[in-house]
């Protein structure tokens, strides 16, 4: 269980107060502990170029696809590559839809090249989106976390291009959670766009290890393999701690709310709101129903953030996490199970604290019924480990950087 210090809650509630005050977005910094430069595969553009310079190609894309300032799509064109169209995952091309807003098909003002949307109900490339496309270059950041569609839509792409026989290639980023593995594995019967595959909530892998489990482990449709290439990051390791220069998504605006993320991310399937709509979102939960808490918050409407969040305008009582979230999750390596065991506890109707989608991001549900028995952190956890054990042996095959083990 998690054993937090009262002091160290009143620094949260004074570091939450000064920041409202303040009213700034946090920027991410650089990590001054990493003694070189990371290189990542998409600033390679020697290794990758030459694959793509008589083919017709499209791009898996999103706000994060930079090189340095430069968005991969602009940089391509401007060495003459033959992009047909840019595929976006949810959030959008630009990063700026809410989480589970339906995005439209479109074009780019910029380029002026169509944009599908591989969310929603077209979640996977057709053969006419294909039709004109020799090879797909996927570059988008991952976070490390099962339930992070990013992840489905890099498997849905690998199937489509290995039923069609079109090159996949992989400009890989480093995992800012791949520093630990950890969190139930998720059952076959639990397999939804949150989480597609059996692997635990963090899996330590990067986007180009976990393409490599997915083409190999047979988790495509009917087994099919993708022809899968990719270009791996120069002076990375699992080892490290990396912070992102671009968010990922709209709501994970920090390294303290993407380290959170995995653990938080559970409530969305109760009835507690983990802070949309307000400027510390994933770094804090809450819900009118709370009892035994000095904390609030009211979640406002943000455009391109969270425009009706949950408990819109109501005052939600709860914790702010934020102050200790960054060094509490490097020293513990763990999924943090205390604070949701705690909002159950705490929270007067009982009945209706789970949702129907809670089993679907925990992978299971004996997780739920563990929380309602009353077990404890320590037992409940003790639960993942012979899955997680098989896992690792599984995931060691596939990885491409030095392991943090």
């Amino acid at each position: 269980m998690c054993k937090i210090k009262q002091y160290t809650i009143w620094l949260c509630f004074l570091s939450l107060f000064l920041s409202l005050v303040e009213a700034q977005e946090q920027f991410y910094l650089p990590d001054l502990s990493l003694k070189r430069k990371i290189e990542i595969g998409d600033e390679q553009t020697t290794q990758y170029i030459p694959l793509l310079l008589t083919k017709r190609v499209a791009v898996v894309a999103n706000q994060t696809s930079l090189i340095g300032t430069t968005h991969i799509v602009d940089s391509l064109l401007s060495l003459n590559i033959n992009i047909k169209k840019i595929f976006a995952p949810e959030h959008g091309f630009r990063g700026d839809a809410d989480a589970g807003e339906h995005v439209d098909n479109g074009v780019d003002a910029k380029t002026g090249l169509q944009i599908i949307s591989l969310y929603g109900k077209h979640n996977k490339p057709s053969l006419a989106d294909l039709k004109d496309i020799d090879i797909v270059v996927f570059d988008i950041q991952d976070v490390g976390a099962r339930f992070y569609t990013y992840l489905s839509t890099m498997h849905y792409v690998m199937e489509a291009c290995a039923e069609n026989n079109i090159d996949f290639l992989i400009l890989d980023r480093p995992n800012p959670n791949g520093f630990y593995v950890d969190g139930p594995v998720l059952e076959k019967k639990y397999s939804s766009f949150v989480g597609m595959h059996p692997v635990p909530i963090v899996y330590g892998m990067t986007m180009a290890e976990y393409a490599r489990m997915i083409n190999d482990e047979g988790w495509l449709k009917n087994k099919i393999h993708c022809k899968l290439n990719y270009i791996i990051c120069k002076n990375y390791s699992h080892k490290d701690y990396y912070q992102l220069p671009v968010k990922p998504s709209p709501n994970l605006p920090t390294s303290t709310s993407i380290y959170l993320y995995p653990s938080l991310c559970l409530f969305e399937g109760t009835t507690i709101s983990v802070g949309r709509g307000t400027i510390h979102p994933f770094e804090m939960y809450g819900s009118p129903s709370i009892q035994n808490s000095d904390f609030e918050f009211i979640p406002k409407g943000i455009e391109g953030v969270s425009k009706h969040p949950m408990y819109e305008n109501l005052v939600c009582k709860g914790k702010y996490l934020g102050d200790f979230g960054q060094s509490f999750i490097r020293d513990s390596r763990h999924i943090q199970l205390c604070w949701l065991i705690d909002a159950y506890k705490n929270t007067e109707d009982k009945h209706s604290f789970f949702t129907n989608f809670f089993n679907q991001l925990a992978g299971n549900s004996m997780l739920k019924e563990q929380i309602i028995k009353g077990k404890t952190e320590d037992e409940i956890r003790a639960s993942w480990q012979k899955d997680l054990m098989k896992f690792k042996s599984i995931r060691k095959k596939y990885l491409l950087y030095t392991d943090f083990e």
